[in-house]
C-alpha cells in the first residue's frame, strides 16, 4: 500500500504510538525503568552510589548501567517529572526512525519502510518499558552507516558510547577491520574510550573512580542470578546444562565467530558481507546475553533486518523464518493480541521465541560465513 511507503506517514504513525504508550504508562505510574535511570543519575550527581543494596531494595531492581550513563542521562533526569518520560521515549523513537531511514543507499526506500514496519511492534514494547535498548540499537545502526560513509570518528564515538554504557556495542569495533583507516579508527576508539570512562570525574574524586566502576561490575555479576531471562542459556530443555556453563559457551561462540569472520577476510570489502556480519553480531549480543529480555530483541531483530534485506534472493525458508520471528517476538508478547496463558505456554514452556531465533541466527552464520568459505560468490550485487 502506497500509504505505508511514505516516510512522513510512517513517522507519524510511530510517533502517535510512542506518545500513547508513554501517556498510558505514565498515567498508571508504570514508568519504573525511567525512574530508575533518573534516580540513579540524580544519586550520582548527589555523590551517592546507585549500585548499593539499598538502591535495589527501594526500586525493586538493579541499576545495570555504567557511571558514564549517569553522566549522559542528566538532561532527562533533571527535566520536570511529567516531562522526562515523554522526552526520553519520543527522543528514542525519533532516533530509531532516523537510524532506519539513514541506512546506506544500497537498502532501498521500500526496504527501509518494511524494516520499520517489521520492528514497530517490538519498538512499542521497548517504549512501554522506557528501555535503553532502543538507544543501543540506534547506535549500532548509526555507527554502521557512518562507517560506510567513512566518517570514522563519529562512528567510533557512538560505538564507544554504547560500549561504555551497556557493553553490547563495544563488539562492533571488530567491524573496523572491514573499513579503510583501521589504525586511525582504532586510535579514535582508544582516545574516546579514555575520555568517556573518565567522565564521572566531573563529580567524583580520582581516587574513587576505580572503586565506582568495581561497584558497577559487581552489580552486573550478581543480578544475573535473580530471574529467568530470554537468552539461549535459559531455554528449555537445555537450561540445566547451559546455565552452569553460560560464560564458557558465550565466549566460545564469540571465538568461533571471530575465526569465521577472519576466515572471510577476502569478503571484507563487500557491502553485503559487512551488513550481514553486523546482523550476526547484533544477534549474538542478545541471544547469548547473560540477561536478555523480550524487548532486548529489538537489537537482534534490527540486525536480522540488515541481514535479511541485504540478501539478493530470499528463499521460502527465509520468508518462513522472517514471519516466524515477527509472530513470536513482535506479536506474541503483546497482551492485546495473545492471552497471557497462551503467551506463557509459548515463551516459558516451549521457549519457541528463543529456539526460532536461534535457528534464524545459525542460518545467518551458515549463509554468511560458511557457504562463502565453501563456495565464494563471483560478484556482490550490493557492492558500491
Amino acid at each position: 500500500m502506497p500509504f505505508f511507503y511514505h516516510r512522513r506517514n510512517l513517522y507519524l504513525i510511530g510517533f502517535l504510538l510512542a506518545f500513547i504508550v508513554t501517556l498510558l504508562e505514565f498515567m498508571r505510574g508504570r514508568h519504573q525503568n525511567f525512574m530508575v535511570f533518573s534516580d540513579a543519575t540524580q544519586f550520582f550527581w548527589q555523590g551517592i552510589s546507585p549500585y548499593t543494596t539499598d538502591f535495589v531494595e527501594f526500586h525493586g531492581r538493579f541499576f545495570l548501567y555504567s557511571p558514564v550513563f549517569t553522566v549522559l542521562f542528566a538532561p532527562f533526569a533533571y527535566l520536570p517529572a511529567w516531562l522526562g518520560p515523554f522526552a526520553w521515549n519520543l527522543f528514542n523513537y525519533s532516533l530509531f526512525f532516523l537510524a532506519i531511514f539513514t541506512l546506506p543507499r544500497q537498502f532501498t526506500h521500500q526496504q527501509k519502510c518494511r524494516m520499520f514496519l517489521f520492528l514497530l511492534l517490538i519498538l512499542g514494547q521497548s517504549l512501554l518499558s522506557f528501555q535503553y535498548n532502543i538507544t543501543v540499537a540506534c547506535m549500532f545502526l548509526f555507527a554502521y552507516t557512518l562507517l560506510e560513509k567513512d566518517r570514522g570518528f563519529l562512528a567510533v564515538l557512538l560505538i564507544m558510547i554504547s560500549g561504555c554504557t551497556k557493553v553490547y556495542g563495544i563488539f562492533e569495533l571488530a567491524l573496523l577491520l572491514c573499513y579503510p583507516h583501521f589504525w586511525r579508527n582504532l586510535g579514535y576508539a582508544v582516545g574516546t574510550g579514555i575520555v568517556l570512562l573518565a567522565l564521572p570525574l566531573i563529580k567524583i574524586a580520582p581516587i574513587d573512580l576505580f572503586p565506582y566502576y568495581e561497584e558497577w561490575c559487581h552489580s552486573l555479576a550478581v543480578h544475573q542470578s535473580t530471574g529467568a531471562y530470554d537468552s539461549f542459556f535459559y531455554a528449555r530443555p537445555i537450561a540445566a546444562w547451559t546455565l552452569p556453563h553460560f560464560r564458557t559457551l558465550q565466549l566460545g561462540m564469540l571465538g568461533l565467530l571471530t575465526l569465521l569472520f577472519l576466515g572471510n577476510f577476502r569478503k571484507w570489502p563487500s557491502f553485503t558481507f559487512r551488513a550481514q556480519a553486523l546482523g550476526i553480531l547484533m544477534g549474538w549480543v542478545v541471544l547469548l546475553s547473560d540477561s536478555a529480555e523480550k524487548h532486548t530483541y529489538i537489537i537482534a531483530l534490527a540486525g536480522f533486518m540488515l541481514w535479511y534485506w541485504s540478501r539478493t534472493t530470499r528463499t521460502m525458508t527465509d520468508k518462513i523464518l522472517f514471519w516466524s520471528c515477527f509472530a513470536l517476538l513482535c506479536v506474541v508478547p503483546i497482551d492485546l493480541f495473545v492471552p497471557v496463558p497462551v503467551r506463557t505456554f509459548i515463551t516459558r514452556t516451549l521457549w519457541l521465541h528463543v529456539w526460532v531465533f536461534f535457528i534464524v541466527w545459525i542460518r545467518m552464520i551458515w549463509l554468511t560465513f560458511m557457504v562463502s568459505l565453501i563456495h565464494p560468490p563471483a560478484t556482490d550485487a550490493l557492492s558500491d
